[in-house]
């Protein structure tokens, strides 16, 4: 009997039209562990105040890394599927769905309807209730509607295994720098209080324990000693940050824009940029960092930002998978 394999990640708007991502915006925003206000508020904000604005904003910049193959976190989640299928053989069904968007769960998981056995990788390195949590809601709601539930085995987070690290610093060895900033995505500050953090800890986390183990922001500071520590840098070398705030409310610290111009003060010229928290490139490292942060930092220092690439269909990466499937 065949296994089943379902990688998800967080989706992409059909094309880089400003109706499109207005479609793929509403479904992402509506979600209640991405925006987790009482519904009534989650309407108001995401119909009244977002949806009437940042449509617009957020096609240009999608337009800026659209490529002629469409979305490149799309073709990336493709090749790494195709990889992982290749490697597992036929005695595995590896399918591919996005949290919004298309390919939708529902057509993902179709095919592995009729298996005995699935294994649910959301391809996100480190919890957060906003993207894996609701990966793996999202996934379970639709299985839940089948007669017959498989057996199913739910990978919570990979940022701690071997070769999740060996890729990413195999990745920063092909880009040497002076100094490097390690750029997770943020989150409001809230949901890590909700997740079970007694306190947000400052200025970094306490090393992962019992107590923090569910901490995203821990989990994100792990990441990073264990990248670091593969690659033999030191605490003078290197700081982290967060990226891609929404809104007004705080998020977790400290920001990433903010983080480039304390660096470019403290007289750093020679920096590179990685964004572990995603594991193929997409608008938050090819237009956010790749783009924005670029400008931002040549304007600063008049400096080239380097800008390390993601792990994508990575051979180690791959090897993971096909770890965390058997």
């Amino acid at each position: 009997m065949k296994k089943g394999v379902l990688l998800t990640n967080l989706g992409t708007p059909e094309s880089d039209s400003i109706s499109d991502v207005r479609r793929y915006l509403r479904e992402f925003l509506h979600d209640k562990r991405v925006i987790d206000l009482p519904a009534v508020l989650r309407t108001i904000l995401v119909e009244c105040f977002i949806l009437p604005f940042r449509p617009k904003k957020s096609a240009h910049a999608y337009q800026s890394i659209w490529g002629e193959n469409g979305s490149p976190l799309l073709r990336i989640s493709e090749r790494i599927a195709e990889k992982l299928q290749q490697k597992l053989g036929e005695d595995y069904v590896v399918s591919l769905g996005m949290r919004y968007g298309s390919p939708s769960l529902k057509t993902a998981l179709d095919p592995l309807k009729d298996l005995r056995e699935i294994t649910i990788i959301p391809l996100f390195p480190e919890y957060s209730s906003a993207a894996t949590g609701s990966a793996i809601e999202a996934a379970l709601a639709h299985i839940m509607t089948w007669q017959i539930i498989p057996e199913l085995t739910v990978i919570r987070d990979f940022y701690q295994y071997n070769e999740f690290i060996e890729a990413y610093a195999d990745q920063i060895r092909q880009t040497p720098a002076s100094y490097y900033l390690f750029s997770y995505h943020g989150l409001p500050e809230r949901q890590l209080i909700k997740g079970g953090c007694a306190e947000i800890c400052n200025p970094v986390c306490k090393p992962i324990n019992k107590e923090n183990h569910f901490c995203y922001r821990a989990q994100c500071y792990e990441t990073t000693r264990l990248i670091t520590e593969k690659l033999g840098l030191n605490e003078s070398q290197y700081t982290q940050s967060f990226q891609s705030r929404l809104g007004k409310t705080p998020w977790i610290r400290p920001y990433t824009d903010e983080m480039l111009t304390r660096l470019a003060n403290d007289g750093i010229t020679d920096l590179a940029v990685v964004c572990p928290s995603f594991v193929a490139d997409c608008l938050e490292t090819l237009e956010e960092i790749g783009i924005q942060a670029q400008k931002q930092w040549q304007q600063l220092t008049g400096q080239q930002l380097k800008v390390i690439p993601c792990i994508n269909d990575h051979d180690q990466f791959i090897d993971l998978l096909v770890n965390l499937s058997r």
